[in-house]
């Protein structure tokens, strides 16, 4: 595992300094991406409502992310969320100077819509997008992927495992904690859990066959279905990272990656992806 994500709106802030403070000692074996763009003081981290784009604030924000990371170049930042105020030509004006300043290596944006796409690589040649995507996210198939692979693209999956509920190590059957960011996603509400529960008993029937798990067959998949995609699995145990990393023992032949595109097509996903109030912020 050599590459990293993070954000500065983790926390906001906590987040980039644990990863600069990991990662010091292996920092020429590691790749790190990280991300600007909602609106959050670069020097307090008090976090306010909507997103910034503007080239000024961003520059601010690279020079917080470079010392939290204790880096002296950021090898991936990606725009966290198309602001519709700011031009992407602009943003990606701004992310072109950064490179040439030597503070960012490449430029990636997240969750952004096709023509976005287009007008930002442009001005600046877009190295990733990442965006939701796994077997009950599959929003960025028609559009998405193939503007990847015609432009030479990376594509990075965020919450490639359902927000753990591909893991099939979710109750179903069991609400969500209030504390839990899963409890305000309609995809997570008993009804839709139940619903959806048909695509992790497909993921256990392959995972079964494969003696494997299905977080890691829901992990090959993706790595199957094109060499572009590097898929960022999120977890806070060890014994997760090291299952996940296992995913990439795991083989899925034409036949088998057939066989589950069937099975889950006749699977509908009950549920939108995320609360309406963040919904809003992609695909722009």
């Amino acid at each position: 595992m050599t590459h990293f994500d993070t954000a500065e709106a983790y926390g906001p802030f906590t987040n980039e300094e644990l990863v600069g403070e990991a990662l010091a000692p292996v920092r020429g074996e590691v790749t790190i991406a990280t991300k600007f763009g909602w609106n959050i003081d670069p020097e307090t981290g008090e976090r306010r409502p909507g997103l910034n784009s503007k080239p000024a604030h961003v520059k601010r924000a690279v020079d917080g992310m470079l010392r939290r990371l204790r880096v002296e170049s950021i090898d991936l930042l990606y725009q966290h969320r198309v602001d519709p105020e700011v031009p992407i030509e602009d943003v990606a004006g701004a992310v072109r100077e950064l490179i040439a300043e030597g503070k960012v290596k490449h430029f990636g944006l997240s969750e952004p819509g096709a023509q976005t796409i287009r007008r930002a690589h442009a001005v600046q040649p877009v190295a990733a997008i990442q965006s939701e995507y796994s077997l009950w996210t599959r929003d960025p198939e028609p559009e998405i992927l193939p503007l990847c692979e015609e432009l030479g693209i990376g594509f990075v999956p965020w919450s490639p495992l359902g927000a753990g509920f591909l893991t099939g190590k979710v109750d179903p059957g069991v609400s969500q904690d209030a504390t839990d960011f899963r409890s305000n996603s309609p995809r997570f509400k008993p009804e839709a859990m139940k619903a959806n529960q048909a695509l992790v008993d497909l993921l256990r029937r392959f995972a079964e066959a494969k003696g494997a798990t299905p977080a890691q067959v829901a992990l090959a998949w993706l790595l199957a279905r094109k060499p572009f995609i590097v898929p960022i699995p999120g977890t806070r145990k060890l014994e997760r990272v090291e299952e996940n990393l296992g995913a990439a023992q795991v083989v899925l032949t034409p036949e088998a990656m057939g066989e589950i595109e069937r099975a889950a097509s006749a699977i509908p996903v009950e549920g939108e992806r995320l609360p309406p109030a963040v919904l809003q912020f992609s695909y722009r």
